[in-house]
């Protein structure tokens, strides 16, 4: 009979336990019964004990060159592999570049369902309930799904990382995956270049809307940033404008974001931005307009020209750092 939670952790591009693997952990104990980890990848022995501080009473890793790169057609037959061998109630996985396509490919393979990216998860009687944004972020829904084992992605940042303490079993597999099989070839890779500090990774973001008026905002707005220690971000119509970079993007079409402290400068509220930083729990919001529906989400609202309220603001932050 299925019992317990599989999830599936990660490394970083560097070699490093990604933080997504504690989150899983968190959540996949909070769910009750044992865990396994599961590590796939080239290295990942390495990080193999350390993945296991975090509460699973067992890691499987399969550390092998040909899953290096993520390719679906030598991680799914892996992954199938050790999801029928452990049997599991609930597989997670986290709701990034792995986990999106992963997935989905490994419910078809069970005959299940999965639930993509989730901001919640928890159990009630044998059902897996999860939860997630819907409607542009303006609302939750919480799905259960008709079929064993029950599988969800989790967004990244959405739940507390699991304390690091205690150690689990180790348990080395062979990948059994052979070139051939193989069907995809990575050409290449690209990067959209960026400096500083990474959206996804930033504590405090500056979000940039159209209200800012025009890429001579960007620089006040930079410094900001950087005097927090955080970040910008924009609104899809600024990147559509080509007032910033398009990988700055946030929103249903951009990037999801769940920094610390999220301040919006000029932006209105729309669903399509909202989905993006539908999980932040704090948004400073500075909009001249009161009836901009930001606000209803704000957990501090400026009225004011941001024109005059920025360098006002950025004046008292340097004060208060140089004290």
């Amino acid at each position: 009979m299925p019992n317990g939670v599989l999830i599936f952790g990660e490394a970083t591009e560097e070699g490093k336990l990604a933080g997504i693997t504690a989150e899983l952990s968190g959540a996949a104990a909070a769910l009750g019964g044992p865990v396994t980890c599961a590590l796939l990848g080239s290295g990942v022995e390495a990080i193999a004990e350390e993945a296991g501080q975090y509460g699973a009473a067992k890691v499987i890793v399969v550390d092998d060159p040909i899953l290096k790169d993520y390719q679906g057609d030598a991680y799914l037959p892996v992954a199938e592999r050790i999801a029928k061998e452990v049997d599991p109630a609930v597989i997670l996985l986290g709701q990034t570049m792995i986990g999106r396509d992963l997935a989905p490919r490994l419910a078809q393979r069970l005959g299940t369902a999965v639930v993509m990216d989730c901001i919640a998860v928890s159990i009630e009687g044998d059902k897996l309930l999860a939860e997630r944004p819907c409607y542009g972020g303006a609302a939750r829904a919480r799905y259960t799904i008709n079929g064993s084992p029950q599988i969800a992605t989790v967004r990244v940042k959405a739940l507390e990382p699991a304390a690091a303490s205690g150690s689990a079993e180790v348990v080395k597999q062979e990948a059994g995956v052979s070139a051939d099989q193989v069907r995809t070839t990575i050409t290449g890779r690209s990067k959209p270049e960026s400096e500083g500090i990474r959206l996804e990774d930033a504590t405090v973001i500056v979000g940039a809307g159209r209200g800012v008026g025009g890429p001579e905002a960007f620089q006040q707005l930079e410094e900001l940033a950087g005097v927090l220690g955080g970040a910008v971000g924009a609104s899809r119509a600024v990147c559509d404008l080509g007032w910033y970079p398009v990988a700055t993007q946030i929103g249903l079409t951009g990037k999801i974001v769940t920094p610390d402290l999220y301040i919006a400068i000029g932006i209105s509220g729309a669903s399509q931005h909202m989905a993006g930083i539908s999980s932040v729990k704090n948004i400073a919001s500075v909009n001249k307009d009161a009836d901009a529906s930001i606000f209803k989400a704000s957990r501090w609202a400026v009225v004011h020209d941001w024109k005059e309220f920025v360098p006002a603001f950025l004046e008292e932050v340097k004060k208060v750092k140089a004290s």
